[in-house]
């Protein structure tokens, strides 16, 4: 399976995607517009190793909230995730059970080789 879980509204998300030019057998998913379900959370943090490496600790709402100078559990990050996109680091790729979270320019890089 192939599938990148990314945010419309993000310019970043934006320009990943026009650099990576996936193709038509790599599935997009808004993650505003169609939200990740628990079941789809499940399978990204087996492939991630834990919820918290999901977790976009820049995110607006993680610093408005004070998360950061909070001990949060698996579980915590977890609700955080179903609760409002926001707190989803992106994009998300999946190439055949691999996964690259992030925008940095190494995971980026290692995605696009993975889909071509």
């Amino acid at each position: 399976m192939k599938k990148i879980y990314y945010l419309s509204t993000c310019d970043t998300c934006r320009r990943i995607l026009k650099e990576l030019d996936p193709s038509g057998e790599v599935k997009l998913q808004d993650i505003k517009e169609f939200p990740i379900t628990e079941v789809e959370l499940e399978m990204l943090r087996e492939l991630a190793g834990s919820y918290e490496a999901l977790i976009n600790k820049r995110a607006r709402l993680y610093q408005e909230r004070g998360l950061k100078d909070q001990e949060l559990s698996e579980e915590d990050y977890k609700k955080l995730l179903l609760e409002h996109y926001t707190f989803l680091k992106r994009p998300v790729i999946l190439v055949e059970g691999e996964i690259f979270v992030g925008n940095s320019r190494k995971t980026v890089q290692a995605a696009g080789e993975a889909l071509r």
